[in-house]
Parts: structure tokens; C-alpha cells; sequence
């Protein structure tokens, strides 16, 4: 895919988009970076297109925060989780495969908190054009998987494709970046996309067609992860479960005012009001302490993953979990 013609396309594509945060560096969001008081530490926040950073924009919650942060932004979480294996980032935002995955891949992380969104929020989305009626029909034809490998919508294409009875070697199966693919299938190269919100949300809102969401398929889990480096270092680990105390003030927030969260949302994104509606009506607002049923979950993720040729490895999903750095109630 690297010899698409993506700088034209990508640029219209940032027009209709309204621009994403994952994009726009001058989006007029309030709290770039708080300054600590001369003793506390100061966190780095990562977060995928802008996502966390609008919620606890929206909220408030960060506001008065008694440690200093900065946010470090990212359009998927293939590269934010090489930002965390170089210890660029304190914490990371991102859904249950991402999180296995940059585990394989020996970054120094620990899963600390638990989020639940809607598994709808992702899926298997097609040009309105498209002969393509049913997952069968991709027999024969190009797939691209957004972010990279071991994404949640690589888990969601090869579980559609399980359950329809194709299998992989049947499908050509190739991996970009989601801005760069948005792009392309804004301008009608790209036929089948697999991919999360917001850009999925997007791309439904411009026309695409649905040929099978993550609804069966997906846990609709993600997780906050913290390096361990961060977490060996008593200042840092204080200010990240005083971080989680006030996500989970966040969701609360959310959960009691849509309406109000979903036009703060897209005064802050710019993206669309229709848009931004459908994205945090479904996304993970809520942080809760990880559960065993959490664990249970992401472990049984990561043995199909590995059984199926996803992860090239088991990972032990206890042994890269600190459940007792944040007992807030769930």
C-alpha cells in the first residue's frame, strides 16, 4: 500500500473530517500540559486520536490535578505503544489485542485499569458502491486492517472471517496506518476496511456501508496500561492512581451528561455534532479497577490470539497486571 497517491486524498479527506486530534496539533483544547508544584511528579499521558485527552477535556476532571501531565498524542496504538516500550510515555490508552501485543513485543507495561465501551465501535466498513453484501463475499479480495499488526480490528476481521467460513490464505490482508487509509478510502482505492472509531464513525458518516461490526466478535475491553518504569518510581505511581481516580470521575461525568459530553467532544475535535453523538455514545468512558473477570477475558483473547497465528506467542495476562495499584469501588 506504500505507493498509494495518499498527500492529495489525504488532504481532502482532512477537510471532510472536520480535522481529527490525532492531526491537529493547534486544536484549541484547554489543557495541553499542567505545570507540577515543585514536589509532585509530572505524568505523560499518552492517548489514540484525541480520544481521553477530549473526555477529561469536557469533564474537567483534571483540572487542579495535583500532579503535572502532558498529553502525547497518536492516531492508533501500534505507535503508541512504541512510545511506552521507550519509556515516552507514563500511561496508555488502548483495546485488549494492542495491549497483548505490545506485551509480545516486550514493552515494559503493567494494565492498571479496566474501560468498557460498545463493541459496535468498530468493524469491517465498505465502499456504498461496493458488490461486497456479506464477509464471504471478501474471498479473493484486498482487506486493509488499521492500525497495524495485532489491532483490535485485525482480531475483528479474522473473527468475521472464521465465522463465515473463509479462510485467511483466501484474503489479502494488508496493514495502514488509519489516517493514511482514511484518506485512501475517501477517495474510493481502498474497498474493504477494517477499523475503530472515530475513523470507522467517519467513514460510516461518509457514505461507507457496513459488512459486519464487532458485535460477537469483540470484547468491547480496553485497558490503561502504565510503564513500569513510571510505576517503580513512588512520585509517578501516586500521580497515576490519582490519574485513574479522576478518568473514572470522567466516565461519571460522561455517563450523566451525553449530551453536554458529546458537543464538547466535537467542539474539541471539530468533528460533526452527528459524529461526535455516535463516537461517545459508544466509546469506553468508565475506568474501574481490573476485575478477574477482566483478566479471564483478555486471557482468553490472548490464547485464541496465539492458537490462530495473531500473537506469535502466549501471553500470561496475570503477570503483565497490577490490580492492586487502584481499589476505587467499582
Amino acid at each position: 500500500m506504500s505507493d498509494l497517491p495518499f498527500l492529495t486524498s489525504r488532504r481532502r479527506w482532512l477537510r471532510q473530517a472536520a480535522v481529527l486530534p490525532a492531526l491537529a496539533a493547534a486544536a484549541p483544547l484547554r489543557a495541553l500540559a499542567q505545570a507540577p508544584s515543585s514536589t509532585a511528579a509530572t505524568l505523560v499521558l499518552g492517548d489514540q486520536a484525541g480520544g481521553l485527552r477530549a473526555l477529561f477535556e469536557a469533564s474537567r476532571a483534571l483540572e487542579d490535578a495535583p500532579f503535572g501531565y502532558r498529553w502525547a498524542n497518536f492516531q492508533g496504538a501500534a505507535p503508541l505503544f512504541e512510545a511506552q516500550r521507550s519509556a515516552a510515555v507514563d500511561t496508555a490508552v488502548a483495546g485488549d489485542l494492542p495491549v497483548l501485543a505490545a506485551a509480545v513485543g516486550r514493552t515494559p507495561l503493567k494494565i492498571v485499569a479496566t474501560r468498557v465501551g460498545q463493541p459496535d465501535a468498530l468493524g469491517i466498513v465498505v465502499q456504498p458502491e461496493s458488490t461486497l453484501r456479506r464477509v464471504a463475499d471478501l474471498r479473493g479480495r484486498t482487506v486493509i486492517v488499521s492500525s497495524a499488526r495485532g489491532s483490535i480490528s485485525q482480531y475483528q476481521l479474522y473473527g468475521a472471517l472464521e465465522e463465515a467460513g473463509v479462510r485467511r490464505d483466501e484474503v489479502t490482508v494488508k496493514f495502514v496506518l488509519p489516517t493514511d487509509a482514511a484518506a485512501a478510502f475517501a477517495s474510493k482505492q481502498i474497498e474493504a476496511w477494517a477499523v475503530f472509531d472515530p475513523y470507522y464513525a467517519i467513514a460510516l458518516q461518509q457514505g461507507g456501508r457496513i459488512l459486519r461490526d464487532g458485535r460477537g466478535i469483540n470484547t468491547a475491553l480496553g485497558f490503561i496500561t502504565a510503564s513500569e518504569p513510571a510505576l517503580a518510581d513512588a512520585a509517578k505511581r501516586a500521580a497515576i492512581v490519582q490519574f485513574l481516580d479522576r478518568l473514572a470521575r470522567a466516565g461519571e461525568w460522561a455517563l450523566a451528561n451525553p449530551e453536554a459530553y458529546a458537543r464538547a467532544y466535537s467542539q474539541l475535535t471539530r468533528l460533526p455534532i452527528e459524529s461526535a453523538r455516535i463516537i461517545t455514545a459508544r466509546t469506553a468512558v468508565t475506568a474501574r479497577p481490573v476485575t478477574e473477570a477482566d483478566i479471564a477475558a483478555l486471557q482468553a483473547v490472548a490464547d485464541r490470539s496465539a492458537q490462530t497465528g495473531i500473537l506469535p506467542l502466549r501471553v500470561d495476562v496475570r503477570a503483565v497486571t497490577d490490580a492492586r495499584l487502584w481499589s476505587r469501588a467499582a
